[in-house]
């Protein structure tokens, strides 16, 4: 597992996750896999999210803190495994972001089992051409 970053400040930080802690009501809950990328005016997170449908998708932002949850449905009916590898849980992970984070613009997109979260770095951040007058 590559888990490089990069040597500019950091504006997430992981806070907690609840990998492998029983819920009450829902059976076991897995920590989420997720890649962080900087882009010029953003930061992105690619999150796995394999069976989740994007209804059963939610992300909230509050306090400072990104919440990222996704709720599985097990199969209405179960076959007889030979070998199992892959469980069935909810999935759960949290940030706390920083102040160089623009939270209003914050969005997210699932397509293929994967969830783009977008967190668009705050105007006084941004880097832009200072105009020199003659």
């Amino acid at each position: 597992m590559n888990t490089q970053t990069s040597e500019l400040k950091n504006p997430l930080k992981e806070v907690r996750t609840e990998k492998g802690k029983s819920d009450h009501t829902r059976g076991v809950v897995f920590e989420l896999r997720v890649d962080i990328a900087e882009v010029e005016d953003k930061m992105l997170l690619y999150v796995d999210l394999p069976g989740v449908k994007a209804e059963d998708v939610d992300v909230r932002f509050e306090n400072r803190e990104l919440q990222i949850r996704g709720k599985v449905t097990p199969a209405a009916t179960k076959p007889h495994f030979l070998h199992i590898e892959y469980g069935v849980g909810d999935y759960y992970r949290a940030f706390s972001v920083t102040d160089d984070i623009d939270a209003e613009k914050i969005r997210a997109d699932l397509h293929d089992g994967v969830l783009t979260v977008q967190l668009p770095k705050a105007e006084a951040l941004k880097q832009r051409r200072i105009t020199v007058n003659a």
